[in-house]
């Protein structure tokens, strides 16, 4: 697949219809900081009583429009209700979104930043991150320009049976499945499914989930659709998977809690 860049996404009119459905959704909003003139939000919204706690990010490369887009749609459509205490970052990158590239404006990619963070895109999200509580599981939404299908990362030390096929299959129902047995340089352990080296020490630069899986959670993934198909089936195809990981991460806490 040739690289393709469609429907580039205003970081400004995104980060405003966020702002407006997450106030009607009952979320709390946190300013962490500004960049390229566009205020950087992270949003809260916390369950009475035991719940699981889930956090989504997306918006990390300018290059990738569907992702934030997709956690956009999923607030307005009420995904984020009353079943767990939910954490969101829409929107990180203004800058390379304006640019419509994959790094920030000094051209440090984002998603390479997390060991030591020298942006301070990072530096800012992980001030919020250090004063949130562990999650039960991570989302983070992203895309890839070169892939021909979808694909999943997966970093899971919970010791409970993955649940990583049901995503993908979520998914299959919007897009195709990613059919290479080495995506992104890496060997798949299933179709479309990776699951990574996840020892932090091994590495020389974290990604977030990475520094999440590290810091924040036992169970993190990452999405990735193809920038070359059309962008309504990028968004439901992101968003269908993360609805399931929803729904198996709030059906697996409920059942641990009732033993």
């Amino acid at each position: 697949m040739s690289a393709v860049k469609t429907c580039p996404l205003d970081p400004a009119d995104l980060v405003a219809r966020f702002r407006a459905a997450a106030r009607l959704a009952g979320f709390c909003e946190h300013a962490i900081g500004e960049i390229d003139g566009v205020p950087l939000f992270g949003y809260s919204r916390r369950a009475v009583g035991p719940k699981p706690r889930i956090y989504l990010s997306a918006g990390v490369h300018g290059d990738e429009p569907a992702p934030p887009e997709a956690l956009l749609h999923m607030v307005e459509l009420g995904v984020f209700d009353d079943r767990a205490t939910w954490f969101l970052m829409p929107m990180l990158n203004p800058a390379g979104f304006r640019a419509d590239q994959r790094e920030n404006a000094a051209g440090i990619d984002l998603n390479r930043d997390y060991l030591r963070p020298q942006s301070p895109e990072v530096a800012a999200h992980v001030r919020w991150l250090e004063r949130l509580p562990r999650f039960d599981l991570a989302l983070c939404l992203h895309e890839d320009w070169e892939a021909t299908g979808f694909y999943l990362y997966e970093l899971d030390d919970t010791g409970r049976p993955s649940f990583a096929a049901r995503l993908r299959d979520a998914g299959a129902a919007h897009l195709p499945i990613d059919p290479e047995s080495i995506i992104d340089g890496r060997p798949i352990d299933e179709p479309g499914i990776i699951r990574p080296e996840s020892d932090p020490a091994l590495r020389e630069t974290w990604p977030e989930a990475i520094y999440l899986r590290e810091h924040h959670t036992h169970l993190c993934f990452t999405t990735e659709t193809p920038t070359g198909l059309a962008q309504d089936q990028r968004i439901a195809t992101q968003a269908a998977i993360a609805r399931r990981a929803i729904t198996e991460t709030v059906n697996t806490f409920h059942a641990a809690h009732k033993r």
